[in-house]
């Protein structure tokens, strides 16, 4: 399997454990974030080679479990608003609801094709760095298959209260981190057209990658 292929393996994993929300709450909020990020790597590759549909691309299929198990893992909404910048602050909130909606589609859209490359892949997690006291950590992975190994971090918060446990927010592909990298293209936009601008943006953009599928 070729490295690039891989690469967007490693994120639409991201994009499926993302969004899949796997763990039940009251196990997330006591479980080490290398521990929940080894379990919902291995539940994800294993849905994903019993599932055909994903297997074939079939984007919605993909965003129906998107849809139905919105997730206690990831904090979504941060991660959206660090891919705005700025300007998510002066956005109103239905802006910011269309935000998240449409980049939750761009992402899954994106990396969908790439879950039907899934064949014999295996995640390991690399020692942990952090301590326990430590309430942002960097969980560092690295999947094994075909061709090179693929380094894959994931960047996670400790949220308190009423669904306690880490959340992921932000992940590094081969050495790119996914927010940073959607908010230099978002940045252009808003720049052009504002807040309104990148939501017809993505909307354009995520119909025609609809009609591609």
């Amino acid at each position: 399997m070729k490295r690039r292929v891989l690469g967007q393996l490693a994120a639409g994993l991201l994009t499926l454990a993302a969004f899949a929300g796997l763990a039940p709450m009251a196990q997330a909020a006591d479980e080490a974030p290398d521990a929940m990020i080894k379990r919902l790597s291995d539940e994800v590759l294993a849905s994903i080679k019993s599932d055909k549909a994903i297997q074939g691309g079939d984007t919605s299929r993909i965003l129906a479990l998107v849809d139905s198990k919105i997730m206690p893992n990831v904090n979504f909404q941060r991660m959206t608003a660090a891919a705005v910048g700025p300007a998510w602050r002066q956005a109103t909130p239905e802006q910011q609801k269309r935000l998240q909606d449409e980049f939750k589609v761009l992402l899954v859209r994106t990396y969908s094709g790439a879950l039907a490359q899934v064949d014999d892949q295996t995640i390991s997690i690399k020692p942990q760095r952090s301590a326990p006291t430590d309430t942002d950590v960097v969980v560092r992975t690295e999947i094994r298959g075909r061709g090179d190994p693929i380094q894959l971090e994931y960047r996670l918060e400790k949220t308190p209260g009423q669904g306690a446990g880490w959340k992921i927010y932000n992940l590094n592909v081969l050495g790119v981190w996914l927010v940073e990298t959607y908010r230099s293209q978002f940045s252009q936009e808003i720049n052009a057209k504002g807040v309104d601008g990148l939501i017809a943006a993505l909307a354009e953009r995520n119909k025609s990658n609809a009609k591609k599928s």
